[in-house]
């Protein structure tokens, strides 16, 4: 029970192969539990009676919840290799408002064209999302990575997202390839890393030509 860690997600969920990436990155070994979110364990409303929701990371019997956070929590706890988050105040301030930049707008937008039903609507929300993506594009630059040389916090937000870029071009209609060169090829070069490999969906990787 000392350093015993249990992640309790749903394989498809890309906030729970967050999780999966930085435990990789690290390492780590742990007790993977598949949960059933239109029938949840006893386990997950206990470990996180809040919102009730997945990812959550139990390490030693003491749960946290919410990816980046987890991501952070990772990071902090075995900081001896693979470090995530740089050491610089200010260059750690940029990744955390990035990554939280993936969560509250790219994510927000990108259920717009799934979920929108009203043609105006759904134009509107591929064209903020199309936008989203080039400024993401713009700040990686001509990095291998949004950090710099080393794959890091920006790069577990997003990588796993790319999950879902399949059915963002079939809902929208568009290649994000085509909008965004530079991101896909920095999506391609994440995949070859094992912990992000092994992390996300097959799908994704035999769309991408990685498999």
């Amino acid at each position: 029970m000392a350093d015993e860690i249990v992640l309790l997600s749903t394989w498809p969920s890309m906030f729970g192969m967050r999780v999966g990436v930085a435990l990789a990155e690290k390492g780590l070994k742990y007790e993977y539990r598949e949960e059933d979110l239109r029938n949840k364990s006893p386990l997950l409303l206990n470990m996180n009676p809040v919102h009730k929701k997945i990812p959550v990371l139990i390490h030693s019997g003491k749960p946290i919840s919410e990816s980046m956070i987890i991501v952070e929590y990772i990071d902090g706890v075995w900081n001896h290799k693979s470090p995530l988050l740089p050491t610089d105040p200010y260059q750690r301030a940029q990744a955390r408002f990035w990554a939280d930049y993936v969560d509250k707008k790219l994510y927000d937008i990108g259920k717009k064209i799934i979920w929108s039903t009203k043609g105006e609507e759904h134009e509107t929300g591929k064209k903020e999302f199309i936008e989203c993506l080039k400024l993401l594009e713009r700040e990686l630059g001509d990095k291998p990575y949004f950090g710099g040389e080393n794959f890091g916090f920006v790069d577990v937000s997003l990588v796993t997202f790319s999950c879902w870029f399949h059915t963002f071009e079939s809902y929208g209609n568009f290649s994000i390839e085509t909008e965004c060169p530079k991101l896909i090829a920095w999506t391609k070069r994440c995949l070859e890393k094992e912990s992000v490999s092994s992390s996300l969906a097959s799908g994704v990787r035999k769309r991408l030509g990685i498999e």
